[in-house]
């Protein structure tokens, strides 16, 4: 089934110089890129794309590093793209990822782990409101 997705490059994957190949790895994959964008999020923007984890303790952390620096985000589309994304991008806590994933292969950390990608129709709906508005 034919489907599109999305997922954000966070600021580390950015500043590490990591775009490029996480891009490759979806297009090796044999998704289609349909839209693509550098930006910085606003708080704003941040309270909103988060807000699902509005009341969790970590909401402050997860706003603070999405707004720390340029974010690359894509709009994919492919076969089972949500659920083969997820696969792709690993586990939240990066070292608990498993090698060969993004996050198992180049995330440091919970924050900071790369690469998010969303995790269901409703939330690629709701998140890419916010972010190609």
């Amino acid at each position: 089934m034919t489907e599109q997705t999305l997922f954000i490059v966070k600021p580390d994957g950015v500043e590490r110089k990591l775009v490029g190949e996480i891009i490759s790895r979806f297009e090796e994959k044999g998704f289609n890129i349909l839209k693509l964008k550098m930006f910085t999020f606003t708080k704003q923007m941040a309270e909103e794309f988060y807000s699902v984890h509005q009341s969790k303790p970590f909401f402050g952390e997860l706003v603070s590093f999405i707004t720390s620096g340029r974010v690359v985000a894509a709009i994919i589309e492919g076969d089972n793209a949500i659920a083969a994304t997820r696969l792709m991008v690993g586990l939240t806590k990066s070292f608990e990822a498993a090698p060969g994933t993004i996050r198992g292969d180049f995330g440091l950390g919970i924050s900071d782990n790369i690469i998010h990608a969303s995790d269901s129709k409703e939330s690629f709906e709701k998140e890419v409101a916010v972010v190609f508005k």
